[in-house]
């Protein structure tokens, strides 16, 4: 099945009758990304699935503003990772803990997890990616596993490109650490 262009989902949710049809699309195209995203970053499969609904609702209430002066993956992306550090920080505030707690909390909550069906390896990666912090952790994932460019991330999260090579580099160097470290298991 074609993949319905961006545009056209766009002029389609411009026409009131067709407004629905286009949501619909554009969840299609977009829901599996978004959960992902929304789920590498706050682990658990109840709260990522709670945030995608949240963020869809916020799109739905918002694309008849988009001004297209970025891709609508771009946007969507970026109401998406504002939702998640929204989300951590609440959990950190309402626990009264430190974004370490968080970690520690969001690891034992991978390890436990039956939604989580990864090898060792994949386990070993998702740990080292919680142990960095909340911004290199976004980063990594926006090009590792969303294969986003920095311009693109540099967009997101509203960071320079110079700065976000950097981070990446900072991350990869940490989980590189981390992975070869045989005192680490589970």
């Amino acid at each position: 099945m074609k993949q319905v262009e961006d545009d056209e989902i766009l002029a389609k949710f411009s026409v009131e009758s067709s407004r629905n049809e286009a949501f619909n699309l554009l969840i299609k195209k977009y829901q599996e990304k978004v959960y992902w995203h929304i789920r590498r970053i706050v682990i658990d499969h109840d709260d990522a699935d709670d945030l995608v609904q949240e963020v869809f609702i916020k799109v739905w209430k918002n694309l008849s503003k988009f001004r297209n002066d970025s891709k609508l993956y771009t946007w969507i992306y970026r109401i998406a990772t504002n939702d998640c550090i929204t989300f951590l920080n609440k959990k950190k505030q309402r626990n009264n803990v430190s974004m370490e707690d968080v970690s520690d909390e969001l690891s034992e909550s991978l390890i436990a997890s039956s939604y989580f069906n990864g090898d060792k390896i994949q386990m070993k990666l998702q740990q080292a990616l919680l142990i960095l912090p909340e911004k290199q952790r976004l980063i990594f994932n926006m090009k590792y596993y969303d294969d986003l460019k920095y311009e693109e991330i540099s967009e997101i999260l509203g960071t320079s490109v110079g700065a976000l090579k950097a981070s990446f580099h900072i991350a990869v160097k940490k989980i590189e650490t981390f992975m070869l470290n045989d005192d680490i298991t589970f």
